[in-house]
């Protein structure tokens, strides 16, 4: 199945210093069809204005996923971590019985990124923060791992999840393929560039749903590709 959730019918809302999308029922937007796709529970488009950010706050038994698009973001957090993210890479904080952090924009320009949250497989435990670089030209033409609860995938960023984050780049008229287990559900969003999921046409930010099957994923244009594999 493909369920196709188009940029402009997601949840939004302007504060000013962020503008912000929901594909998901998230803060001041309910909609109880829309409380996420098997265990990925957030996945929100943000904007954030130069010089601002998100001020301290805490979350616990959250997988937190931010993957940066444009411009960079600083993290600061309780652990005494602290990090700055820049477009194209990937950090993780695992919430576990609870933290406190801040994202701020230092940067002169906006900053535009995915925020991710995935159910953990189990709660507590002792929080933690990473974050990587990924080289997009590492990604043309295939699917990288950025974050992974399983053990076998070397080199990515660890979540306490049975998930994968994938990211992948495509010339326009190339095709990628991606097989969803049973049980198990992705979410597929073009952070640029227009695709076609088995007939389904996508446009930048809007979100594609999947469940049990294969896909053949196809760019009409030149897109950058985020997706979640998930229980």
């Amino acid at each position: 199945m493909i369920e196709l959730r188009p940029f402009a019918q997601i949840g939004a809302a302007d504060h000013g210093w962020l503008n912000a999308h929901h594909h998901f029922s998230f803060a001041s937007y309910l909609d109880r069809n829309r409380m996420g796709w098997g265990s990925i529970r957030v996945w929100n488009d943000d904007t954030i204005a130069p010089h601002t950010g998100f001020a301290t706050h805490g979350h616990e038994n959250m997988e937190i996923i931010t993957y940066v698009r444009t411009g960079a973001i600083s993290h600061k957090d309780s652990l005494g971590s602290s990090g700055r993210t820049v477009a194209g890479d990937v950090q993780v904080m695992s919430a576990g019985a609870g933290i406190q952090h801040s994202e701020y924009n230092h940067e002169g320009e906006p900053c535009t990124l995915f925020q991710i949250w995935v159910l953990p497989r189990e709660k507590g435990g002792a929080p933690y923060y990473d974050f990587k670089p990924f080289p997009k030209d590492a990604r043309a033409g295939q699917w990288v791992v950025l974050a992974s609860g399983f053990e076998g995938d070397a080199g990515t960023l660890p979540i306490r999840a049975d998930a994968r984050v994938l990211g992948a780049t495509l010339a326009a008229g190339s095709t990628l393929t991606h097989e969803v287990g049973p049980g198990r559900h992705a979410y597929l969003v073009p952070a640029t560039g227009k695709i076609d999921v088995d007939g389904v046409a996508a446009n930048a930010r809007d979100g594609v749903g999947l469940t049990e099957g294969h896909y053949t994923i196809t760019a009409l244009e030149e897109a950058e590709l985020v997706l979640v594999d998930a229980p």
